[in-house]
């Protein structure tokens, strides 16, 4: 088995996106900048609302592992689709970025997820989510072989909806951490927390998760507090977590018991869509991470990943983001 720097398990989903103005989300009865979850039926009629779209593969740590693979590190992903025309896009998308993408596609069941995803004029992107087949994903999706061989196991929040997926996120970490490898959580959305507030708690306080990323509305969703201070505070109070918090076009955090640092965003001449943008930080967080950088260099190679997806429409890299690093100073 070859040994992968980061291994990615995640919801497998096909992103429909389209440009709209916030009276389409106000018709629509949608909560701008949230994420819901949708049945099939919902999904059409959404889908009837968009103008005209742009459909890209996705899914929150599909995006972060071809960030991985677009920076030079080694991915691989865990995610389930069917085997329909979406499966087999996403399949092709994943494998085309570089990604090791192993997961036998379901032959009967829901269809392929998706996303669509209504992109207001301000960046800010709505997104609502079929999950289809990823609720298939169950525990013997797990290589544990492949678990094993990862230096940092990453899983998204979203994981947490579909049952068998939430299994099969826990018998994962528990083959990581027994090989002496890292686990990392993203919170992935606000709603995701409120969800799961005490479950994503627990995962921390029991040791489950290492490494935790978040943005501010997510963080203070885990604390229940609209104070940045005591958001920040009660982060640097659990044991033995690093906590990676963005801000924005303020920068991040990366935080622990000891230690407190603050680093800037990336400079962007436009925000065009926001879809993505805490994927790709993570996707150069961990990347700076397993090559053993100083938290500082990682944290600007995920300002940098970040700032390339927010100027373009969709959450795939369309830069070759290892020599943007590259002449940014940011990698050899």
């Amino acid at each position: 088995m070859t040994s992968l720097d980061v291994l990615g398990i995640g919801n497998a989903i096909v992103d429909t996106i389209s440009r709209a103005e916030d009276d389409v989300l106000v018709a629509a009865a949608l909560v701008k900048g949230s994420m819901a979850l949708v049945d099939e039926a919902r999904a059409d009629e959404l889908y009837e609302l968009m103008g005209p779209t742009t459909v890209i593969s996705g899914g929150s740590a599909a995006n972060t592992m071809a960030g991985v693979a677009g920076l030079g590190a080694k991915a691989g992903f865990v995610g389930k689709v069917k085997d329909d025309g979406g499966g087999r896009e996403f399949t092709h998308d994943i494998r085309k970025a570089g990604v090791v993408f192993n997961t036998p596609a379901a032959d009967d069941g829901a269809a392929t997820a998706r996303c669509l995803i209504f992109v207001t004029p301000d960046g800010q992107r709505t997104m609502n989510t079929f999950l289809g087949a990823c609720q298939a994903l169950r525990p013997d999706d797990i290589d544990e072989e492949q678990v094993a061989a990862s230096k940092v196991l990453y899983m998204e929040g979203y994981l947490w909806d579909p049952p068998g997926a939430k299994q099969a996120f826990l018998r994962a970490a528990k083959v990581a951490h027994a090989n002496g490898r890292k686990v990392a959580l993203t919170l992935s959305d606000s709603f995701c927390v409120g969800r799961y507030r005490a479950e994503f708690l627990s995962l921390i306080r029991d040791g489950v998760v290492d490494i935790l990323f978040a943005n501010e509305s997510e963080l203070h969703a885990l604390y229940e507090t609209a104070d940045w201070d005591t958001a920040v505070a009660a982060l640097r109070a659990e044991k033995n977590l690093l906590g990676v918090v963005t801000r924005s076009e303020k920068g991040c955090i990366v935080a622990n018991g000891e230690a407190l640092i603050s680093a800037p965003a990336f400079p962007v001449e436009a925000v065009v869509d926001t879809t993505g943008a805490g994927d790709l930080f993570a996707a150069g967080f961990l990347t700076g991470y397993t090559k053993g950088l100083p938290h500082e260099k990682s944290a600007a190679l995920g300002a940098l990943a970040a700032a390339e997806i927010i100027s373009h429409v969709g959450a795939r890299p369309q830069k070759d983001l290892l020599q943007l690093a590259r002449d940014n100073g940011i990698l050899a």
